[in-house]
């Protein structure tokens, strides 16, 4: 699991409230993940975890098909573009979907693992 000690530990802890958070700046409001203590941007150095809507589009995918864990389960790894920046993309789990009706430019909200203190945000497609 994630270490919740460093800058980023807000991120891996704040999907306790259901809500994804990213570092934004507090001068213009860009972004910045991963998190770094300036943003590139306007090179501001206050910055602070900034909630977001934790919606997004799948931006691209790969199926594994290798068995690390021992039981061989087919998973999906997404790049998924976040709503309020495209150019902020995390590195996910996609689930809730079958790999095969996975697409990219599929809509994608966010959902947490619970491995408290750590809350992994997972995404899975937008209910239609």
């Amino acid at each position: 699991m994630p270490t919740t000690e460093e800058l980023s530990g807000f991120f891996w802890t704040s999907g306790r409230d259901g809500v994804l958070r990213l570092l934004g700046c507090d001068a213009c409001g860009y972004l910045i993940h991963p998190p770094v203590g300036y943003c590139p941007a306007c090179q501001g150095r206050e910055t602070s975890p900034t909630p977001v809507s934790g919606r997004g589009t799948l931006y691209s995918f790969t199926v594994n098909h290798q068995p690390w864990d021992g039981v061989g389960d087919l998973y999906v790894i997404g790049l998924v573009e976040l709503e309020e920046q495209p150019e902020v993309r995390l590195l996910t789990n996609v689930v809730g979907v079958d790999p095969s009706d996975v697409r990219v430019g599929m809509p994608v909200e966010v959902v947490f693992e619970d491995h408290d203190p750590v809350f992994l945000p997972l995404f899975r497609p937008v209910a239609a």
